[in-house]
Formats: structure tokens, sequence, C-alpha cells
């Protein structure tokens, strides 16, 4: 497909996201109903939490539009925190509408004294391969060392024949593939494409999770770096290993039992504060219809027996961070469509 194929492409895709219709319960979705109060609280919770409305985040500039379909934003969500020499980054999902497709990927920056400003790069990743072709989604940010890695969404529309060599179902309209991006600065990246075997996901993956701690490094476990992978792979729970965040290998593992709360959509992200052998495994799942939270914990020491669940949790799919002694997370699902706003959560210990 050559750049003008392309682009008239992403132009049909994005005139189709401006008219996709929004289901009932998606627009019903509210940070608070998940993350807003627990029942039990234990210690090795994380939350619940409460909206900082000075810390809101709101984009006012349109960014380049290298494709010239006339690309706007409509709605920001799905964000991903980081710090970096005192300051915060929020990589964000900026797509058309509500929900939709033909998403871009975005960053903000927030420095003590000047508030959030947007960046004048974004945005910092946007489709230009053909499996990201219907959009770039979802961005999960890991520092490693001097260098940080970013693990997001690239869907596209399989063909007849990728359905039938990697046994994905005939109807199947949209595949995903997880990609991988990596850079010392957090403002330009550099792809390194697809992280997980099409073979092992059958055209559809999410949920890029690696353990993190408060701060946003990558927290290896048992020597190596895990990967928890919970949705797609042929509806099998999956475990990545890697020394290094770039290099994966892949195997079947059952983690995560959700049974006594719903049926488990994703795991949004897992927190391993320093100091401490326990980690907290957030994630997302259907409770008798309806879209619920909840929170499983783990030790470092052994990160594949579930000690404990309890429902409520902070659906942070980008993980979260410590700031001035209390975690925070940011989503976007309060606004309305057309706002452009990110809202800013603390935990309330």
């Amino acid at each position: 497909m050559d750049r003008n194929e392309y682009r008239l492409a992403l132009l049909k895709h994005y005139r189709d996201a401006l008219v996709q219709p929004v289901s009932d319960e998606v627009n019903r979705l509210a940070m608070l109903d998940f993350c807003g109060h627990y029942e039990k609280r234990e210690p090795w919770r994380v939350g619940p939490f409460h909206i900082v409305p000075e810390m809101t985040f709101r984009k006012t500039k349109e960014w380049r539009d290298p494709y010239e379909i006339g690309w706007r934003s409509g709605f920001l969500f799905n964000p991903s925190l980081i710090e970096k020499d005192g300051d915060l980054y929020v990589f964000y999902r900026a797509a058309p509408r509500k929900e939709t497709l033909c998403s871009r990927i975005g960053l903000a920056v927030y420095r003590d004294g000047r508030g959030w400003e947007d960046c004048g790069e974004n945005p910092v990743i946007l489709p230009i391969e053909e499996d990201e072709l219907l959009s770039v989604e979802d961005p999960k940010v890991y520092r490693v060392g001097d260098r940080f890695v970013m693990f997001y969404n690239g869907i596209f529309a399989p063909s007849e024949e990728e359905k039938r060599q990697y046994g994905a179902h005939p109807a199947m309209k949209i595949g995903v593939d997880m990609k991988c991006a990596v850079s010392s600065d957090l403002i330009r990246w550099e792809k390194k494409g697809r992280v997980v075997p099409r073979e092992l996901t059958g055209l559809w993956v999410k949920a890029a999770v690696i353990p993190r701690n408060e701060h946003g490094d990558a927290v290896k476990l048992g020597g190596e770096y895990l990967m928890f992978l919970s949705e797609g792979c042929h509806g099998k729970q999956i475990v990545g290993h890697s020394p290094d965040l770039l290099r994966w290998t892949f195997e079947k593992r059952t983690y995560l039992d959700t049974s006594s709360i719903g049926r488990l959509y994703e795991v949004a992200c897992v927190a391993a504060p320093g100091g401490s052998d326990e980690l907290c495994m957030d994630f997302f799942c259907d409770k008798n219809g309806h879209y619920a939270a909840g929170q499983a914990r783990f030790l470092r020491s052994d990160p594949y027996r579930q000690i404990q669940i309890e429902e409520g949790g902070s659906l942070s799919w980008g993980g979260v961070l410590k700031r001035n002694g209390k975690w925070v997370t940011m989503q976007g699902w309060d606004a309305k469509n057309g706002d452009n706003e990110l809202y800013f959560y603390e935990s309330d210990e």
C-alpha cells in the first residue's frame, strides 16, 4: 500500500469513526463507580480514589495532521502516567469520539507552577504501518534503566487469508497486534514492531501489563520481567518473559481467577511498590452483565499464586504512580464528547 492509498484508507476510517455508535453501557462509564469506594480496604490494595479538579488536563490545541485528512480529537482516555525529573508525563489515547477507532497517541507534561502543557510533537505515535491502519491505542509506558518502553495496540482489518492462517474466527472484522516503541526522552519514539506472535494471539491480544513500582519503573520478578496478557490469545491467559522488555518469550499460564466477582475482560495494571513483597493486580470484568473492577493480591516471590481477591479497582490501564505519598492515576471517561479532558485521581490514603 503506497502513501496515497494509506491516506485514502485513513480518511475512510476517520469518517466512519465520526458516526460510529457507542453503546449505552460504554456511555455510562464513570471512573468513581469503579475506584471511588471499596468495601474492603486492606493495606495491600491501591485506592480507593477521589478526583483532584485542579489537576485536570484539557487539550486545547489541534495536532499536526501529516496525512491531511482533517483528523481532530473529541475524546481522551486510557492514559499512562510516568514520572521523569520531577515532572509528570501522561500519554493518552485521543479518538474522534468516545471509544471509537481512528485514535492517535499524545503526550502532555505537568510541571509544578506551570501546570499541564500538551507536547508540540503530538501525536507522538500515529499510524504508519498496515497493522495500525484502523487505530493506535492505549499506551502503557515503563522505565527500564535510562530508556522508556511503550506498548500500544495496533488495530487493523484482517484479511481472509490472515484469519485462516492464524485460526481467527471467520467473522472477525478487527484485529489487534501488540506493538512496541522505545525512547530516551519520552518525546521521540522509535517503533520496534509487533511483540506477540500472531500464531499465539490469533490476531487479537491486549494488556501488555508489566509490574511497575510507584515511579513507573518496570520491576523484575525472579530475575526477569513478566508480562501478563489477558484478552485474546484464543481465550488463554499468557505470561511473557524478558530480560530487557524488548526480547520476549511466551507461555500459556493461568495466573488469575476472577470467578468470585465476574468474567475477566482484561488486566489493567500491576502495582509493585518498592520495599515490599506485595503485588496488587488490577482488572476489568463482567459482573452479571455489567462492567466491574477488582484487585487481586500476589507476592513478588510467588507472582502466579493468587492470595486474595476483592471487588473495586483503579482500572488504571497504564499503571498507577505515587505523588506526594499517594497513589495517582488519570482517566477521561467522565468527560463529554468534544471536551478533550483527562481527570486526575488521588488515593484517599
